[in-house]
C-alpha cells in the first residue's frame, strides 16, 4: 500500500508558534509512515487535484485571508475524503472572515478571557468515542479558548467556563468543547483547541489526544475509495452560502 500523504499548511500569526507545531506534528507523522509535505504559502491550495491526493489536511494558519475559491478547493477535497486535523488558532482562528471555512472545521474561536496563563481543566467525556480511551482528565495553564461551536459536532472533551469573570460570566457556567469530530461529506475533521504554545503537548494527554485525531481523520479516505465514495452525491446547483 502507498503511504499516505500529508500536507501541512503552515503561517500565519507568529505568536501560535507555528514552525515549531509543524515540526512536532511532521515529525510524529514520518515516523508513522506518512509522506510529509509542509507548504508556507497559500497558493498550495490553487493545485486542485493535488489536494484531492491527500490523505489529510492540516492547517497551522492563525488568521489572514484565504479567496472563496481555494476554499471551494477545499471543500471538495475534504468532502471526497481527506481528513482535516488542527489545534488551537491555527485551525479555529485561521481566516476569520470565511464562514465556509468555519462552517468545513465545525466552529470559530471568539474570545480566551484572561489570555494566556489561565489555569483550567480538560475533562474527557468518557465512553464517547475510542480515541479518548484511557486518557484522564487533565489540567493545563494557558489559553482557554471561548468558541462558537457547530451542533453537529461529537464533543470529546470540554472545559468550564466562566474561569475569569467577564461580561460573559452572568450567563452562569458552560462547559465549552476542547476537542470535537465532525465529518465534511466523506471526510473526517478533527479539532483541538490546546495548542497556544507548542509546549502544551508536552503535556501527555495533550499530545496522546493531538496525535489520536491526526492518524483517525487521515483514515477515512481510504475507506472513502474502498466504498466508491464520491462528491457527485453533494453537487447542486443550489445556493449553499
Amino acid at each position: 500500500m502507498a503511504e499516505k500523504k500529508a500536507l501541512l499548511l503552515v503561517g500565519g500569526w507568529d505568536g501560535h508558534q507555528p514552525e515549531l507545531v509543524a515540526k512536532r506534528f511532521s515529525t510524529f507523522l514520518a515516523e508513522a509512515g506518512f509522506e510529509v509535505r509542509v507548504e508556507r504559502s497559500l497558493d498550495i491550495l490553487q493545485d486542485r487535484e493535488y489536494l484531492f491526493s491527500l490523505d489529510l489536511f492540516i492547517p497551522i494558519w492563525t488568521m489572514g485571508e484565504l479567496h472563496s475559491k481555494l476554499t471551494n478547493h477545499l471543500a471538495d477535497a475534504i468532502g471526497s475524503g481527506v481528513g482535516v486535523a488542527g489545534c488551537h488558532g491555527g485551525m479555529c482562528d485561521a481566516f476569520r472572515t470565511n464562514v465556509l471555512w468555519q462552517f468545513i472545521m465545525g466552529g470559530n474561536w471568539v474570545a480566551h478571557p484572561g489570555a494566556d496563563g489561565v489555569p483550567y481543566k480538560v475533562h474527557i467525556k468518557q465512553g464517547s468515542s475510542e480515541l479518548i480511551q484511557d486518557i484522564k482528565d487533565f489540567d493545563v495553564v494557558s489559553e482557554q479558548y471561548y468558541l462558537h461551536v457547530d451542533p453537529v459536532v461529537e464533543v470529546l472533551a470540554t472545559t468550564t467556563f466562566p474561569t475569569v469573570d467577564w461580561y460573559h460570566s452572568t450567563n452562569g457556567q458552560v462547559e465549552m468543547p476542547v476537542v470535537w469530530t465532525k465529518k465534511w461529506g466523506h471526510g473526517r475533521v478533527f479539532y483541538n483547541s490546546l495548542g497556544h504554545h507548542d509546549d502544551i503537548f508536552d503535556i501527555p494527554e495533550a499530545w496522546d489526544l493531538m496525535k489520536r485525531g491526526l492518524l483517525w481523520a487521515a483514515e477515512g479516505k481510504q475507506i472513502a475509495l474502498q466504498q466508491g465514495l464520491t462528491i457527485d452525491r453533494f453537487a447542486s446547483e443550489r445556493k449553499m452560502f
